[in-house]
Parts: C-alpha cells; structure tokens; sequence
C-alpha cells in the first residue's frame, strides 16, 4: 500500500489538492491507412527505406536511423527513429494496403505532411488518416519537482522511478 500512497501523495501534492491544469500540448501523432497503393513499391523494402527517410524530411524531422524487414513471402515493416519520435509502416503487399503511424514532438515538425508524401510515394489512390494531438498533462512537471523533494527521506518510493521517467 506505500505504493499508492507515496503515488497519491505525489499527485495530489502537484495539483495542490483541487483540479488539473490545462495539458501541454507535446505534438501530432497521425494514424494514416493507405489503400489500393502499388504492390511492388509496398513489397521493395530499399524503397520502403528510403520512403521513411524521406518521409523525416518533409515533416521537418530529424532522422536518426531507419530499420526495415522483409517478409519471406511478401510484406516490409519499416520504421525510421526521429528525434522527434518515429515513423513506422507495416504494408501488405498483396492487398495494395499499408498501415503507417507518424508521431512527432514540438512545434516544428509537421507529420501530416509526412502522411501526404507517403500516400504519393506509394502510389495509393485512397487513403484513410486520423490525426490526434498528444499532450503532457502540466502537473508532470510538479510531480516531478515534488517527488525531488521527498527523495531525500524516501529514496525508493514511486516517486523516484517516476522522476526518472519523465525528466
């Protein structure tokens, strides 16, 4: 039970006891399906590669690697590691379709013109995307700072694994 009460004590403590603060917002995370898009390109993992390089470039992204895998009978799964989060493509040849997820952090990358490129790159001619803003709930940060203040007479409570987490 020390668990939840050092987790309770650290929430209630960050939100002085009555309401939550407005949440920051942290990015876009878009969910994008592609249909009826070109086989051959959605089964060429050398292009799948360069598509998600690519892809980091249009949405102002800073591509850090880029991973794919062919499947031994048909179908690539690909993700470029961003900075500012990930790109990720899963595609199945065979019925023209891929599922990509794009999520970036800060105001200056733009995933949804990531979505667009990808959607002409593989040449899909009707596509499918929701795209949800992320937030941070503000009261991380005091959390944070209260669960700093309490580690000097409870080392190993919650609180410390949490500050770990989101610092």
């Amino acid at each position: 039970m020390q668990f939840l009460d050092d987790l309770w004590f650290c929430i209630l403590k960050a939100l002085n006891f009555n309401k939550l603060r407005e949440p920051l917002l942290s990015g876009k995370h878009c969910v994008q399906e592609l249909y009826n898009a070109n086989p051959e390109k959605l089964n060429d993992a050398d292009f799948v590669k360069e598509a998600l390089a690519q892809a980091s470039l249009v949405a102002s992204a800073t591509l850090l690697d880029v991973t794919v895998h062919s499947f031994p009978v048909q179908g690539v799964t690909g993700f470029a590691l961003l900075a500012e989060s990930h790109i990720s493509i899963h595609s199945w040849p065979e019925s023209g379709y891929a599922a990509v997820d794009v999520f970036t952090c800060g105001e200056t990358t733009d995933p949804e013109q990531a979505c667009a490129f990808l959607a002409e790159a593989f040449e899909a001619r009707s596509q499918h995307i929701i795209t949800l803003d992320r937030y941070i709930p503000d009261f991380i940060k005091p959390v944070a700072a209260t669960c700093l203040d309490r580690m000097d007479t409870k080392p190993h409570t919650i609180c410390e694994r949490r500050t770990a987490i989101t610092v």
